[in-house]
């Protein structure tokens, strides 16, 4: 998507330093790896020992040593990376299933609040046979005036207390039924447009799991789960985003039966 400096000024357009929205970015989407691996260490989805400890933001953290694992979430958090970038993003889920495709847990980010990532990658590239249309003094200026937005050290401990409430939580959960799955997916904006192209990494989530739109009057059964754990709330400078996790009717009404029995 290009940046179009006629339609709107371009200080409009960036909430924060350009030197600084794709290492922001850069920054969640690390964290959120280290949630997607740590959930599934935690939440037992593949044995412990498949694991390894390492540490990160100075907390312990897990991740799993098979080499397909990672590499799937690694182009599944690049694949939401590219969704961010466009701004159509409204909450990513990290789904658990059962192994009857049943959901059991929704581990919920909510960026709708993100700052606009629009632009940062595509703002040197409008530089071409028309250099002197976007000014680089203009941006200088921009950069200069927003010097010290993020504090990093801020971001650091509010990314860490964040790993450490949602390994507290996953540990409290109760215990999920054996051979379970997992994916990931994100949900859009109303005028966000369906990720569609070759390659094709997304594809619709089923209909129990599709929030209310324009299109669709009521959401899915499945979301917002029968239970719903505040994780936290996180905000520093304009990085601001919440979590939670979702137990789904399945895991609730399996628990019921089993404490019945």
């Amino acid at each position: 998507m290009s940046l179009q400096p006629d339609d709107e000024p371009l200080e409009d357009q960036l909430s924060v330093p350009l030197s600084q929205a794709s290492q922001l970015l850069t920054s969640f989407t690390q964290f959120l790896t280290i949630c997607i691996h740590n959930i599934l260490y935690y939440r037992s989805i593949y044995p412990a020992e498949t694991f390894l400890t390492s540490r990160a933001y100075n907390l312990p953290v897990h991740q799993s040593r098979h080499p397909k694992v990672c590499s799937w979430i690694r182009d599944a958090v690049d694949a939401v990376k590219a969704q961010l970038v466009l701004g159509v993003v409204e909450r990513i889920a990290v789904v658990i299933y059962d192994g009857q495709a049943r959901v059991m847990e929704r581990w919920m980010f909510d960026v709708a609040h993100f700052p606009a990532w629009k632009g940062f990658k595509d703002v040197r590239s409008v530089r071409t046979d028309e250099e002197d249309e976007l000014d680089e003094e203009i941006i200088g200026n921009i950069e200069t005036n927003m010097e010290g937005k993020v504090n990093w050290t801020d971001v650091d401990e509010q990314l860490r207390a964040t790993i450490r409430k949602l390994a507290y939580a996953a540990e409290k959960l109760k215990s999920l039924p054996n051979s379970c799955t997992f994916t990931i997916a994100v949900e859009l904006r109303d005028e966000g447009e369906a990720p569609i192209g070759h390659p094709q990494p997304w594809i619709p989530t089923q209909s129990n799991l599709q929030t209310k739109s324009k299109d669709r009057e009521k959401a899915g059964q499945d979301v917002g789960g029968a239970k719903t754990t505040p994780l936290r709330a996180v905000e520093a400078g304009p990085l601001f985003f919440e979590c939670w996790v979702e137990e789904g009717d399945a895991k609730e009404q399996r628990s019921s039966n089993t404490s019945s029995e």
